[in-house]
């Protein structure tokens, strides 16, 4: 028995715009006096994109009852506040509440979260391609483009006719075009796989012939009916309970005996008749019910049977036909490169709109205003994935990358500039993952990319979607994680190109009034408690992680969504301030849907959290009242370093606050991850600490110090707290030089949009790349940045009149001294274990750029049975001032 449930995807037009039968993320509702099968009761097609069955998820942590606490990391860190445990359970309550009103739209979280398989542009079975968007505000839509010479009339979506629905979603079909002298398929199963797998089918074999194999082959007798309409199942389980001419209205049903009286007696008269190709069924009626509401069951011993069969999927396979097979018959509605805007016509006019969904996007440009482009490749153009997934790391080493300045040239660099010469960089500096900035399209090239226009599209001014593609393979080919960074903390106020006023009015993704606009960055606010605008988020995530393998998000400026104030208030650190009047629950309920949903369905997804006010419970589990994330950014510490290298003169700098700001909350600190500079310290207006330190250098000592102070950061930075680290492309050998984009105020120069490659062949700036790659072997042989108890450090010393800091993790010893002019010929460190220590990394070293003021044969030291530093055992150890070593456990001596 092969039916319709196996072959039409459950994002079909034909299952959504059925007025009489809606079917609503694969629940069919029949006339309510009727309880029969649901759409999940049978076996179904393989979703588009997966080709593999899909199951209903089980429900995630926050809904497990021998797991939860809503407010358990509280007592977990001796957090006693009742106003915020109060607050987490009422959030529970709330995010409860939350999915059971998704889950009456949608079938699942899962479904929740798949609107790009959809809404926008996609191929459907019928040969056409679907357009569907939202659009509440909207009388009609159509689309406009060189598909059909920019008509607002020819393809359009008119209330009556593939109008929108109960929710505002508007549908638009344009049919593919038979070509001359070819004949159409016989059977309408005769689907093509437009999506994966090009070339997979074409066997040959008529349809009528696989149906046949399948009945021969796999369904038992009593099973082998071919089911040719999704509602023919119930309808005949309708006729035979009541007989051909059954009751059609309730008047008709008084004027005969009551339901089980007649099915009793259809029971009775077909007793002995030949078994039925329908299922075994039984009725059960509700007498104490006044309306005599009955619902069909079949017999629970052939649901088991059933269920436990694995789907006919490869019989299904067999009727379908490669792209190739397709595009030899028909001339696509959509062709490959059509350039398309969606038209609305409104209660305010007309209005032109970059499609919400579209996948790719020519932003305005030379006056001409945007367009998006159907992006479909031939089969032989289409990227083909050849690596896997990189196993997730227990320590993250992050390259920070923005594409468009990768380049030597002062131009936009591409993708795949970016795959050929930048990548093999990262893996031999010792990284093991990417984070890309600046790759969703935005229109104005020098918001960096913050300011994003278009969720669902990479940005055209680097590359076509297959180029990135490639760049991600190719990364994951490396053995580098892809993470990107994605902001949905607010987004482009561009009314023609984004999603500000996009069906005419204020409010249809934004909240309107005040709170819908940034008060400080000229940006648009999500409402996230719409289910629309959810639905639209939580796909745009799946979507990258589908579409284009992604294996990550770094979350940007999370303060932003989370107050209504925008992050932009001071915090004392009063607990009641993560819980006031100001802060946006919806935007912490979307939140924490982020993180069950995306690691359920990627199991290996990092997720990590920018947020300047260190909102309690960012990396806890969800069922214990957290957020989720697997890291969390510690803001300070960078924010630190640049105040003390611009502000504070060198022998000022306190060490216990330096320990006390990089070492954080030290309950989370194993998920915390630290960076000297991100991209903010050397962009538009910003200063590298390569600039600071050596811009104005002209002597052989501020070069030293500029030198010596630069490794030390880093070192302190990378080791002292966390097990994530960030660095920004082009610091880790002491770029000089700001990034600067293009921009009125410097009349649109890219001469520092750049990177200075070259600078990798000077003296200084080798001996600045070579340490940094030999600081990151730390991690590689030895796993200093592991996460868990093994992974937190241990601090022995910081002393602020000697300016010494000690601390130990892992194997190692790190002793800093930031004195700008006092020496130690043996200064005295606690230590854990007692034997010989032996330095595997000293700042000072001549191939690092310094001056080799320890000897050789001090690089080994033996512990002293001395108590120091609340530490039985000590090194009394050589210290030359701006320096720092890195000891490593040698030999364990017995005491």
């Amino acid at each position: 028995m092969i039916s319709l449930f196996s072959s039409i995807p459950i994002n079909s037009p034909l299952l959504t715009t059925n007025s009489a039968a809606h079917s609503t993320g694969g629940r069919v509702f029949l006339p309510s006096k009727c309880k029969c099968f649901a759409a999940d009761q049978q076996p179904q097609a393989p979703r588009n994109k997966s080709q593999k069955p899909r199951q209903k998820p089980p429900p995630p942590d926050s809904d497990r009852k021998d797991a939860l606490d809503p407010a358990g990391f509280l007592s977990k860190h001796g957090i006693t506040n009742k106003a915020f445990a109060q607050f987490l359970r009422e959030r529970y309550k709330a995010l409860k509440d939350l999915k059971e009103e998704l889950l009456k739209q949608y079938y699942d979280l899962q479904e929740m979260v798949s609107g790009f398989e959809l809404l926008g542009m996609h191929r459907n079975v019928q040969h056409r391609v679907d357009y569907m968007d939202w659009a509440p505000g909207a009388r009609y839509c159509s689309l406009v483009g060189d598909i059909n010479g920019w008509s607002p009339t020819k393809d359009c979506a008119r209330e009556g006719y593939l109008g929108h629905d109960d929710f505002g979603y508007w549908f638009v079909i344009l049919e593919d075009k038979l070509k001359d002298g070819e004949e159409p398929d016989d059977v309408f199963f005769q689907q093509y796989n437009y999506i994966d797998d090009y070339d997979k089918g074409d066997s040959g074999v008529k349809v009528e012939e696989v149906f046949q194999k399948a009945n021969e082959e796999y369904w038992e007798p009593g099973e082998d009916r071919f089911i040719k309409s999704r509602y023919e199942l119930a309808a005949k389980l309708y006729e035979q309970i009541f007989g051909p001419n059954g009751p059609q209205t309730e008047e008709e049903m008084e004027e005969i005996p009551d339901p089980m009286t007649r099915y009793m007696a259809w029971k009775e008269e077909h007793k002995d008749d030949p078994p039925s190709n329908l299922p075994p069924c039984d009725v059960i009626i509700d007498e104490d019910n006044e309306d005599d509401e009955f619902e069909i069951v079949t017999d629970p011993a052939w649901r088991e049977k059933f269920k436990n069969k694995k789907p006919p999927i490869p019989y299904w396979l067999e009727t379908r036909k490669g792209r190739k097979a397709w595009l030899k018959k028909y001339i696509p509605g959509m062709p490959h490169g059509s350039k398309y805007r969606v038209y609305f016509n409104t209660p305010m006019g007309p209005l032109e709109r970059i499609p919400a969904w579209a996948t790719y996007v020519i932003p305005e440009a030379d006056g001409n205003q945007s367009y998006a482009v159907h992006w479909e490749p031939s089969p032989e153009s289409a990227y083909k994935w050849k690596h896997k997934h990189p196993s997730k790391p227990k320590s993250l080493r992050i390259y920070e990358c923005h594409v468009g300045i990768s380049g030597v040239e002062p131009r936009v660099s591409t993708f795949n500039e970016f795959t050929e010469n930048v990548l093999v960089h990262v893996k031999e500096a010792g990284y093991n993952a990417i984070q890309l900035i600046g790759v969703l399209e935005h229109k104005d090239y020098f918001t960096v990319g913050y300011r994003v226009t278009n969720f669902f599209a990479v940005s055209s001014r680097y590359g076509t979607p297959e180029d990135f593609k490639r760049l991600v393979d190719e990364a994951h080919g490396l053995g580098l994680l892809v993470l990107l960074d994605i902001v949905h903390s607010y987004a482009a106020a561009d009314e023609m190109v984004g999603l500000s006023f996009y069906d005419g009015s204020n409010d249809c993704y934004f909240h309107s009034g005040k709170r819908g606009h940034h008060k400080f960055w000229g940006t648009r606010m999500f409402k996230y408690g719409d289910h629309d605008v959810l639905h639209f988020l939580l796909s745009n995530l799946n979507w990258w992680m589908v579409e284009y393998q992604i294996d990550g998000f770094y979350f940007h400026s999370l303060s932003s969504m989370m107050y209504t104030h925008n992050g932009f208030a001071t915090f004392t650190g009063d607990v009641e301030e993560y819980c006031n009047q100001y802060v946006d629950n919806d935007a912490l309920l979307y939140l924490i849907l982020v993180n069950e949903i995306l690691h359920f369905l990627h199991p290996n997804v990092l997720t990590i959290a920018e947020d300047a006010t260190f909102y309690p419970g960012l990396c806890e589990p969800t069922s214990q009242g957290g957020l989720g994330f697997d890291y969390f950014v510690n803001l300070s510490a960078s924010e630190l370093w640049l105040s003390l290298l611009e502000n504070v003169p060198d022998h000022e700098w306190s060490m216990s606050k330096l320990v006390s700001t990089l070492v954080g909350d030290k309950c989370n600190v194993d998920r915390m991850l630290l960076y000297a500079e991100n991209h903010n310290q050397s962009i538009s207006g910003g200063r590298s600490f390569a600039d600071i330190l050596f811009g104005s250098a002209n002597t052989e000592v501020a070069l030293l110090r500029g030198s010596s102070l630069h490794k030390m950061i880093r070192l302190m930075t990378f080791t002292i707290g966390g097990s994530a680290y960030l660095n920004f492309m082009g610091n880790e050998f002491g770029h000089p030089k700001r990034v600067e984009f293009p921009m009125p105020s410097n009349n649109f120069s890219y001469s520092l949009a750049n990177r200075c490659w070259e600078l990798l062949e000077d003296e200084l700036h080798k001996k600045l790349f070579a340490f940094d790659k030999d600081m990151m072997k730390l991690d590689i042989k030895d796993r200093v940045l592991l996460r868990g108890s093994r992974g937190l450090p241990n601090i022995h010393h910081v002393d602020d009149t000697t300016m010494v800091i000690s601390y130990s993790r892992g194997p190692y010893v790190f002793v800093f001294n930031f004195h700008p002019t006092n020496s130690y010929e043996r200064y005295s460190i606690g230590v854990e274990e007692a034997g010989e220590y032996q330095i595997t990394l000293n700042s000072d070293d001549e191939i690092y750029g310094g001056q080799g003021l320890i000897d050789r044969d001090q690089y080994s030291q033996r512990t002293i049975s001395r108590k120091t530093d609340g530490a039985r055992y000590c090194l009394d150890v050589p210290l030359p001032s701006r320096t720092s070593q890195v000891y490593k456990l040698t030999r364990i001596l017995r005491v």
